[in-house]
């Protein structure tokens, strides 16, 4: 591969990810027109999600400062309360604090993704980017995301947030690990059923996915410099430029689709999945696409 074609899958990467229509879905499929017609692989993908997370830590950035530094100072505060015997006043602020609560929360929802993650490697790197398998969640996930938009009450705000919820968003967003679900859209899917707007569900989604996304990406790549693969369809400096194209797109998506989602639905994305997973499974079932 060269660098034209790292930058159209950057620049792809950049589109797709907080899109609740799956970036990993669209740079396997992507993979297989450009003229290596390649899997760019789980380790270039998650590298260049590195890139599109840099956006969100920009563009939210003062939420997520504020959620940090809030988190360890009620740490700081906890350990000052217990040695001077005020763990109560302490452990109230703790408690009741919407910054401190979010970093837990956040912490919570990442569990999933990092266990599951990283003793189900083998299948992410083979079964689960199978055209096929992917095919279908686009379609199945589709629905669910258009049901749950349809459906849901909407009437919750991000500062209603539960810890249950906090989970059961974790664990909608356990399932990105199989392309064609989408992060993003998995974790609105689940914010959207549990009765939270979308500009909610999504900026938890973004918010969410921080850590779960540096981690994978930052493992990625030091597993291959550690352990480079001489059969990588990409060197370092194309997956670079990958990421570099990603963040600056990525960064235009989010503040579009925040201001988008304060008054539309995610119905164009819904039939966008159901469209591309039909006609991915014409292509798998005339032969066009070979699904390995």
């Amino acid at each position: 591969m060269n660098f034209l074609e790292a930058i159209v899958l950057g620049l792809i990467q950049g589109l797709t990810e907080f899109l609740p229509i799956s970036s990993s879905a669209h740079l396997r499929i992507a993979g297989e027109f450009l003229p290596s017609a390649t899997d760019p692989g789980a380790t270039f993908t998650a590298i260049t999600q590195i890139g599109t997370e840099l956006a969100v830590l920009i563009y939210f950035w003062k939420d997520i400062t504020r959620i940090i530094s809030a988190w360890f100072r009620s740490l700081a505060s906890t350990g000052s309360a217990r040695a001077t015997g005020r763990g109560r006043h302490s452990a109230g602020v703790r408690r009741h604090d919407p910054d401190v609560r979010m970093g837990w929360l956040i912490i919570l929802g990442t569990i999933p993704i990092v266990v599951v993650g990283f003793f189900a490697q083998e299948y992410i790197r083979t079964t689960f980017r199978s055209l096929w398998l992917v095919a279908i969640v686009l379609v199945v996930f589709g629905i669910l995301l258009g049901l749950a938009d349809r459906l849901g009450r909407r009437e919750r705000e991000l500062n209603q947030l539960t810890y249950k919820h906090g989970l059961l968003l974790g664990l909608a967003q356990m399932l990105a690990l199989i392309p064609g679900v989408s992060r993003s859209g998995a974790t609105a899917t689940g914010g959207l059923a549990l009765g939270y707007t979308r500009p909610a569900a999504a900026e938890f989604a973004f918010l969410l996915a921080v850590p779960a996304v540096f981690g994978s990406g930052l493992y990625e790549l030091y597993n291959s410099i550690t352990e480079p693969d001489p059969g990588a369809p990409f060197g370092y400096l194309e997956t670079a430029v990958a990421t570099v194209v990603a963040f600056a797109v990525g960064y235009a998506v989010i503040a579009y689709l925040m201001r988008y989602l304060k008054r539309g639905s995610f119905l164009p994305f819904v039939i966008y999945r159901l469209a591309l997973g039909a006609l991915l499974l014409v292509l798998l079932g005339t032969g066009v696409l070979d699904p390995l």
